[in-house]
């Protein structure tokens, strides 16, 4: 064999490694001003949204009382209504709207009720007529019931057989004609979402009625004693 100098080609030079540090570094970054971006758009949109549902709510208070001259908002607070907000986060707090006829006198409360429905929970406001243990009306505020089927909690038809129903409300399985008065017929087809609605006005109102009868009577002895000067 000759002694033939033999070429050989070099490997092409490598790119340069990005440390492992500045990797971590600029995602870190980048999940920061992520979530800098998020809290920041939250912040802006939570007065409207806080807007959109005090609206909501006072419409649903006026349907469910029945157009009141006014209402007041009492929170509950260690088992007893109070007219004066509660410090730190009232939104952890649960409510009840007292509606008021033109010459001042109590009608009823506007009492939020949720309940398990089929797809999901099933929020409700009930107006309460707490001297005769009757509904004054009834609303869903919110509900992801199956279209077509289980929506028919959301009709007026449904809806409607609220009005004056004794508490507790009693369902039934027959027709308008057959049932009887006050009570509520359920829906064929959405039974499940009947009866949860139904459920969750009962186990709302034997736990606010006590804390109502007891607010009322302790009202009413504050009121001065008439002919008395």
């Amino acid at each position: 064999m000759s002694d033939a100098t033999v070429a050989t080609v070099a490997p092409a030079p490598l790119g340069e490694v990005t440390p492992s540090w500045q990797l971590l570094l600029t995602l870190g970054l980048a999940g920061a001003a992520s979530g800098l971006l998020i809290i920041t758009l939250y912040t802006l949109t939570l007065p409207r949204i806080d807007a959109y549902k005090s609206r909501e709510m006072r419409v649903a208070i006026e349907e469910v009382l029945k157009a009141p001259a006014r209402s007041d908002t009492f929170y509950l607070e260690h088992g007893a209504l109070s007219a004066t907000r509660p410090s730190g986060e009232a939104a952890n707090f649960e409510r009840a709207y007292r509606g008021y006829d033109a010459a001042g006198k109590p009608i009823g409360y506007a009492i939020e009720a949720t309940g398990p429905g089929f797809a999901d929970p099933i929020r409700l406001l009930v107006g309460y007529d707490a001297a005769h243990h009757t509904l004054i009306a009834m609303k869903i505020l919110d509900s992801k019931e199956t279209p077509g089927i289980a929506d028919g909690v959301l009709k007026p038809a449904f809806t409607g057989q609220f009005e004056g129903a004794n508490v507790p409300v009693i369902g039934v399985r027959a027709s308008p004609k057959a049932a009887e008065k006050g009570t509520v017929v359920l829906i064929t087809g959405a039974t499940i979402s009947s009866r949860a609605i139904l459920k969750a006005i009962n186990k709302t109102l034997e736990r606010w009625d006590p804390v109502i009868a007891t607010f009322e009577k302790g009202e009413a002895a504050a009121q001065p004693a008439k002919g008395i000067h």
